[in-house]
């Protein structure tokens, strides 16, 4: 069998015009009877939705090194805990992200998390959090060692697609089923294909913390951004709650939480929904946000003050201000730095540490001082000067869209005031291997295009905790996301990225 560097320069499988059409009708139509599904682009969204397009997808699986997706999964429930601790370390993430000596100082969305969570510690009524997690990764490719693991990011807020990356791996599964993918390789069989149950171990962490809240008949509140076109990632988690754990979920965006949302003298959250219902208000034992992570959510004080008010309550946040700010560029940055990680380890996880800093990329803030600690000097400038051609600056600013690459580096430093160095890390760029390619499927339709690819793979996690322990945590499935592959951007070209799953090829060690 060929090895692995040598399937993923040679894929996909060679198609000609009419198989790749044949193959397309199969993926779509399935795509679009089992729920593969975004809202059509309409602005504004009709509240009552009338139609829905398949989702971005590609045709065939990608390949993954069976030992390295083996080693995400497994390091996964030790990330779990490493950010569970961080979030209940409240002096550390003053240290790195609050408004007195950290990146608030100089990112105002950050410090306004930051001084509104501070604001509240003496009111907090609620010890537990619920993180629901998902841990990036991409291939990384050297001359001189094989391809390993590196992690891109950690995501502690919003972690989304898992539902329908779950459904991603099964039009996969049905394509191979259905005709064998015309024979086009040899890898492409189902001993290879990897189960993702996603929705339901997401879910299932909701539902512990619903249990944990201890009053089955309260519901739990989606906290989601208006005009969402993903609102089928959300709906099947809705569906699964029901069904399967009898848990009724409330959707509303934080403009509607302003009026709805209050807090009773017990700290119970409580949302009053119009028109009123015989049982409204109803109690909320579960915030999960699939909001609330980029400034354009909150437009005005207001928002802000929705969010303080859901903070306040005795409701279990997914996830709380401090497990939000844990989830920072900066902090991801700090990590690296000697001694650092060693803080949040005991014995049952520091022998994963090894694991933990072999997947991360060589990174600094830019107001790094040369023995590595946070000064108001210029060495991080200088290094990143330097180093620029094998870098990406990365903001603490969520979203996407504000990194700045290789060569736009020095221009950009130039310009870049000193005040602001604190809230920009410099991370060594990863390499994707090569060569890989696949058929992408455009949301909503359109022929399928061949394209040189970076795949990413994402590993789901959650974690319910408090009062200084974890009380549980698990892995719970993974996403695999494909872009066109621009060199100008880092390895990853921005607006066409489509839902993949993954093909195991090589050995399992």
């Amino acid at each position: 069998m060929a090895n692995v560097q040598t399937i993923i320069e040679q894929w996909p499988p060679s198609l000609d015009e009419a198989q790749v059409e044949a193959l397309s009708r199969l993926a779509t139509t399935w795509a679009l009877a089992h729920g593969l599904l975004y809202l059509p682009v309409l602005s504004p969204q009709p509240s009552v939705p009338a139609a829905a397009i398949h989702a971005p997808i590609s045709l065939f699986p990608s390949p993954f090194p069976r030992k390295l997706f083996n080693q995400a999964k497994r390091i996964q429930r030790t990330y779990n805990v490493l950010y569970s601790r961080i979030a209940m370390d409240t002096k550390f993430l003053d240290s790195v992200m609050g408004s007195e000596e950290g990146v608030g100082k100089v990112d105002e969305f950050t410090g306004q998390l930051w001084r509104g969570w501070k604001a509240l510690r003496d009111e907090t009524v609620q010890p537990l959090h619920l993180g629901i997690f998902r841990s990036d990764y991409l291939l990384h490719s050297s001359e001189a060692k094989d391809l390993s693991l590196k992690q891109v990011e950690f995501n502690t807020i919003s972690s989304s697609f898992g539902c329908l990356s779950q459904r991603a791996a099964a039009m996969h599964r049905y394509l191979q089923q259905s005709n064998q993918y015309l024979k086009a390789s040899e890898h492409l069989k189902l001993d290879n294909f990897p189960s993702n149950e996603t929705t339901g171990g997401i879910a299932s962490g909701l539902a512990a913390a619903h249990k944990a809240y201890g009053k089955p008949e309260a519901h739990i509140l989606f906290v989601v951004q208006g005009g969402e076109r993903n609102v089928f990632d959300q709906s099947w988690l809705e569906y699964e709650l029901l069904e399967n754990h009898g848990i009724h979920v409330i959707r509303q965006t934080l403009e509607q939480l302003a009026t709805s949302a209050s807090v009773d003298e017990s700290k119970a959250l409580r949302i009053t929904l119009t028109p009123s219902s015989i049982s409204s208000p109803f109690e909320i034992s579960t915030v999960y946000f699939r909001a609330g992570y980029t400034p354009a959510d909150y437009p005005t004080q207001t928002h802000y003050d929705t969010r303080f008010l859901l903070e306040r309550s005795s409701a279990i946040k997914c996830p709380t201000i401090p497990l939000q700010l844990a989830g920072g560029k900066k902090v991801q940055e700090v990590l690296t730095q000697p001694g650092v990680l060693d803080r949040f380890l005991d014995d049952a996880t520091r022998a994963d540490a090894a694991e933990l800093r072999a997947s991360w990329m060589g990174m600094w803030g830019l107001d790094a001082a040369e023995d590595g600690l946070s000064a108001a000097t210029p060495h991080g400038v200088l290094r990143a000067r330097e180093q620029f051609a094998r870098l990406v600056l990365k903001p603490q600013r969520e979203a996407g869209g504000n990194n700045v690459y290789k060569e736009s580096i020095p221009a950009f430093l130039d310009t870049l005031p000193p005040a602001e160095r604190a809230a920009w890390i410099a991370m060594e760029l990863i390499e994707p291997p090569a060569g890989l390619g696949n058929y992408l499927v455009r949301s909503g339709g359109g022929p399928a295009v061949r394209a040189e690819v970076v795949s990413e793979l994402g590993i789901f996690g959650w974690s319910l905790f408090g009062g200084g322990k974890v009380a549980e945590e698990r892995e719970v499935g993974w996403l695999l996301r494909t872009k066109g592959k621009d060199s100008n951007e880092g390895g990853v070209a921005a607006g066409f990225s489509v839902l993949d799953s993954v093909l195991l090829v090589g050995d399992a060690e």
